[in-house]
């Protein structure tokens, strides 16, 4: 039987004013884990915006679980998750005060989930502090606990190592890796290249601006 499509991209075309970024970039993936991979500068972050309704395209068509972003934007949005870990937006809230405001947002949100993953993590000394407190990997590791935590249709994270040590690194590849085996949410990372140890379900590499996408 054929796998299930969560996450269905046909014809993306986006471009700022001074280059072009995607021109006809079609994916269909299913459930689990994906990989957006590309140098610094090759539309990583800008794809993630895009699927999560963020940025609007000049061409094409997003569906999640059958929902089509340009015919319904709001039901289409709340099936995502998604937080870019370079916006100040909640530089004045605490961490706990952030994951506290996440159950109203995503339905299937997992309380549980969140406690296991705030342990994987070691977040429990930076709960209280505001974001504008948390060092890069903090911020990022309070990010990814509630994203995961989340149970969104769609998760993205973006360049999730970033600022990481070696035990919360090993701890993410250890969440991806069981992330891999969901049966109806599909979790999409942008990174440079795949972290070992994850069964990914889909895959796509951007080249500079102007170059055709792998996939």
């Amino acid at each position: 039987m054929a796998e299930s499509v969560v996450l269905q991209v046909d014809g993306l075309r986006f471009a700022y004013p001074e280059c072009k970024v995607l021109d006809g970039l079609s994916l269909a993936w299913p459930a689990g884990v994906a990989l957006v991979q590309g140098d610094e500068s090759s539309g990583k972050t800008s794809l993630l915006r895009l699927l999560a309704g963020e940025l609007a395209a000049q061409a094409g068509e997003i569906s999640l679980q059958g929902v089509r972003l340009r015919a319904q934007p709001e039901a289409y949005r709340a099936l995502v998750f998604w937080q870019d870990p370079r916006s100040t937006s909640l530089d004045e809230l605490t961490a706990r005060q952030w994951l506290a405001s996440l159950p109203a947002c995503h339905a299937r949100w997992d309380a549980a989930a969140l406690a296991t993953h705030v342990q994987g993590f070691s977040l429990e000394p930076h709960l209280d502090k505001p974001f504008y407190a948390l060092s890069t990997g903090s911020r990022r590791k309070v990010l990814m606990a509630g994203g995961l935590a989340s149970g969104a249709a769609l998760t993205l994270f973006d360049e999730p190592v970033a600022g990481l040590d070696r035990p919360s690194i090993n701890y993410l590849t250890q969440a991806l890796a069981e992330a891999a085996h969901h049966a109806a949410r599909l979790v999409v990372v942008a990174h440079y290249e795949a972290l070992p140890g994850i069964a990914w379900r889909g895959q796509v590499t951007l080249g500079r601006p102007g170059e055709a996408p792998a996939t």
